[in-house]
């Protein structure tokens, strides 16, 4: 299957993927080869893809993916990164302040719904950045 992610700032990836599983809005997906058609919401989360006996793994944020008939997945992603990417210490200080919010947010629903939403953002990210440092990097094809 041919796969292509793609951000404001730039196309990501673009490779032959053998499955990818995403989170959508309405829970997570898995697509493999021949699958039905398909327009969804991006949720903030992990995406993993399987090329070539090996998984990869990245974070994204919200967007929209779609399932061609044809056996192409286009994800358009407000943002994503690969684990290698991902500033450790950065994303930890962004959750800790997240958190922190978060606790201070408790009497406006929409502060805290954002905060809580920034700490599960970062806990994603801190989740890939470790995985790729326990793997090899992914094979990046542009």
């Amino acid at each position: 299957m041919k796969f292509k992610i793609a951000t404001p700032e730039r196309i990501m990836l673009e490779t032959e993927v053998d499955s990818i599983t995403l989170p959508t809005t309405l829970g997570e997906i898995t697509i493999l080869e021949n699958h039905i058609p398909l327009v969804a919401n991006l949720a903030p989360g992990e995406i993993k893809y399987k090329s070539e006996n090996r998984e990869n793994f990245f974070v994204v944020s919200s967007g929209v993916i779609e399932v061609k008939k044809n056996n192409q997945i286009v994800v358009l992603a407000e943002s994503a990164e690969f684990g290698h990417e991902i500033d450790v210490e950065r994303a930890e200080e962004a959750r800790v302040a997240a958190k922190q919010l978060m606790s201070e947010s408790y009497k406006d629903d929409k502060s805290y719904a954002d905060a809580s939403a920034g700490v599960q953002k970062h806990l994603v990210r801190l989740k890939v950045a470790h995985k790729h440092r326990t793997r090899k990097q992914p094979n990046i094809e542009n």
